[in-house]
């Protein structure tokens, strides 16, 4: 029985470079007083997944338990805990710590913690342990870096908000993309570039998809909404945008020329960057000359987080998800980086995590 104490979190970690992740167990903290355990329901799938699984950053800590969309219920509550009580709905999203004391963290803005945030999984805690994230039975997180799952919304859907929906909404707000009658494109049309579409129809938006693919177009206008769709290769279609759009929010990872999309911005437009090629080549004279703004962002704060998972229940914006159970994250890990996934995984942890 010692042994069951110790190792009291089931979960699915890879063990090497190749990424394939097995069954592995592990000990989680004990609860602390200002933290919840969250009994993990469901968890989605990120492509950052991918990368710390596979050692892409040279910096994977292995056995890597990955996943940073969580939700779950809580199911045991600190002393000091103010925020949640036992059966409560929450989330946990890409970070789980930070310094508390810096004027990032003083302003919600955990995420740019001046002494560097904590992630969910592969990050060295204040303790030394390895955290290590959803693709597990349960975590301990402090209560603040929680966040509330809206009374009566889909746990399923929920877990890619917490990364793919704040990736997204954080920017949307900086920028003020959500001005009824603006124009916004976006770049993209997988787990980030589907939930801009529908943040930017509910703002009241004119939205245009780019996308390299002619076969996301009917996905594009009748499922998600939007209201134009650019195959963004063809040049007359690219050409009829000029200086058409007030934002574009670019959600691709892979290599793309940045040119044909400043093109398309009107005087003063901004281009936020959430995808991460390893590059950018563009032509300086176009922002010059277009008074264009380039952005980056990561995810979110946590003040921003919870206003989004407010957003999303009390306008009812849900994901489009694939669920899968944990004995096939291997195949969608794949299917991932073949982009073959509507528009977000998401593991059934509690039905199939034994």
């Amino acid at each position: 029985m010692a042994s069951d104490k110790s190792e009291n979190c089931l979960a699915w970690a890879a063990k090497d470079e190749s990424g394939v992740l097995s069954p592995y167990k592990f000990k989680r903290r004990d609860v602390g007083k200002d933290d919840i355990s969250v009994k993990i329901t469901h968890c989605g799938i990120c492509y950052a997944d991918v990368l710390y699984t596979r050692n892409k950053f040279k910096k994977s800590l292995y056995p890597v338990v990955p996943g940073h969309e969580i939700v779950g219920t809580v199911q045991e509550v600190g002393s000091d805990v103010q925020r949640f009580k036992i059966g409560d709905h929450v989330g946990v999203g890409t970070f789980i710590n930070s310094c508390r004391d810096c004027e990032y963290c003083n302003d919600g803005l955990e995420v740019h913690c001046a002494n560097g945030v904590i992630t969910t999984f592969n990050s060295v805690d204040v303790d030394g342990t390895i955290t290590k994230g959803g693709y597990s039975s349960f975590i301990v997180v402090h209560e603040r870096y929680c966040h509330r799952i809206p009374d009566g919304y889909p746990l399923a859907l929920a877990a890619p908000l917490l990364c793919a929906g704040i990736t997204v909404y954080t920017p949307m707000i900086r920028h003020k993309m959500n001005q009824p009658g603006k124009s916004l494109g976006v770049i993209g049309l997988g787990g980030l570039g589907h939930m801009a579409v529908k943040f930017g129809k509910v703002f009241g938006m004119n939205v245009t998809v780019f996308s390299t693919s002619i076969s996301k177009k009917e996905e594009a206008l009748n499922l998600l909404g939007a209201d134009n769709f650019v195959v963004s290769s063809d040049t007359e279609q690219m050409k009829a945008l000029d200086k058409s759009l007030d934002f574009i929010i670019d959600t691709a990872s892979g290599e793309h020329p940045f040119d044909p999309y400043i093109t398309t911005l009107k005087t003063a437009g901004v281009l936020v960057l959430v995808g991460a090629p390893s590059e950018m080549k563009l032509t300086p004279l176009k922002l010059l000359l277009g008074m264009i703004s380039i952005s980056g962002s990561a995810t979110g704060g946590t003040k921003h987080t919870q206003e989004m998972l407010d957003f999303c229940g009390t306008h009812k914006i849900y994901p489009k998800v694939e669920v899968i159970p944990i004995q096939s994250v291997n195949e969608a890990l794949e299917r991932l980086i073949k982009n073959d996934v509507k528009y977000r995984f998401v593991i059934d942890i509690g039905n199939s995590l034994k």
